[in-house]
């Protein structure tokens, strides 16, 4: 090639697009494992989303999220976890819902990071020995709302003076979250002296068979369980319980304002978006044993009146003042 030539050619290579190498590596992908459906959980996934845009990953364009939704079948999700490691290859896996699914992914891969966000104790379901983690690959976030059946017990009770029985909705197959709760409001439910029942929905198929059942015992408010498949299914048992008369407390908002008659807990979108942070941060570089186990500082009393109205309950006024968000 002549001087002039290559001279010639230096020149135009220089005008010549460049790609950086970043641009040229595939985006990282986050395993999303779900104890229940993504029909009901749209909401939450918008507000993990919010989290990973915080710190600087939007799905679809510098990250890929790759899903399996157990729907509700707690026995998918060793299956579940196993093809999410094998073929989505991800960086680290968020694991929602029951506890199980951190404990199938665990088992799936011992070393892969991985964020839980759950509504129960994560020491006491063997997920980490300590919410300050000094090792390991897990962490996550809880909203701690199994350990409040007391408190709903307390304010059914003050809502509902005249209840003179109760009773829990539990998933049987939620093994920790409903021995904490049944341990929890039993106990509290034997030093109010109130007559206490133990009522088991294992899919939504049981719902309608559970409410009958409520309603032959005569009980006369209810608590629900914290476990995910109530979670996923706000708008059907918000309208049993109208349907047969029954105060119910929830754990979360969303069954409020849904038409539900009162809440008492964390935000459970909150906790979604801390999951996003999270994995945003591991992404990055952080270490799963670098970030604490997060915990609520806040929980929300929330009531519906005009439900409460349906319903012929007189709402204290000592009770209005407690509420944070009152919807009329």
């Amino acid at each position: 090639m002549r001087r002039r030539d290559f001279i010639a050619l230096v020149g135009a290579a220089a005008g010549w697009p460049t790609v950086s190498h970043a641009q040229q590596q595939p985006a990282p992908v986050i395993g999303f494992l779900h104890s229940a459906s993504a029909a009901g959980a749209s909401q939450n996934m918008d507000a993990f989303r919010q989290g990973l845009r915080e710190t600087g990953y939007v799905e679809g364009q510098n990250v890929a999220i790759e899903y399996r939704w157990a729907e509700n079948r707690n026995e998918r999700l060793p299956a579940l976890a196993a093809d999410l490691i094998e073929r989505g290859a991800p960086a680290l896996v968020v694991a929602a819902g029951a506890s199980l699914g951190t404990l199938a992914v665990r088992r799936a891969n011992s070393t892969i990071p991985i964020i839980f966000l759950i509504g129960g104790d994560p020491i006491a379901n063997g997920l980490v020995a300590s919410l300050n983690p000094q090792s390991g690959n897990v962490t996550g976030s809880t909203f701690y709302s199994s350990q409040l059946g007391p408190k709903h017990l307390e304010l059914l009770r003050e809502l509902v003076p005249t209840a003179t029985s109760f009773a829990l909705l539990a998933d049987p197959d939620n093994i920790n979250i409903t021995r904490t709760e049944v341990t929890h409001v039993t106990a509290a439910a034997r030093e109010l002296r109130a007559p206490f029942h133990v009522v088991n929905a294992r899919s939504e198929r049981d719902f309608e068979p559970a409410f009958a059942h409520l309603v032959h015992e005569r009980v006369a408010a209810l608590i629900l369980s914290t476990a995910a498949l109530f979670n996923n299914r706000i708008e059907q048992l918000v309208s049993l319980a109208a349907r047969h008369a029954i105060p119910t407390i929830y754990f979360v908002r969303e069954f409020v304002t849904a038409g539900g008659l009162i809440s008492y807990g964390a935000s459970i979108t909150s906790h979604y978006r801390q999951g996003g942070n999270y994995a945003g941060r591991i992404l990055k570089g952080a270490k799963p044993s670098e970030l604490p186990v997060v915990r609520p500082t806040r929980f929300e009393l929330v009531i519906n009146l005009k439900t409460a109205r349906t319903l012929g309950l007189a709402v204290p006024r000592s009770f209005l003042a407690l509420a944070n968000e009152v919807i009329e």
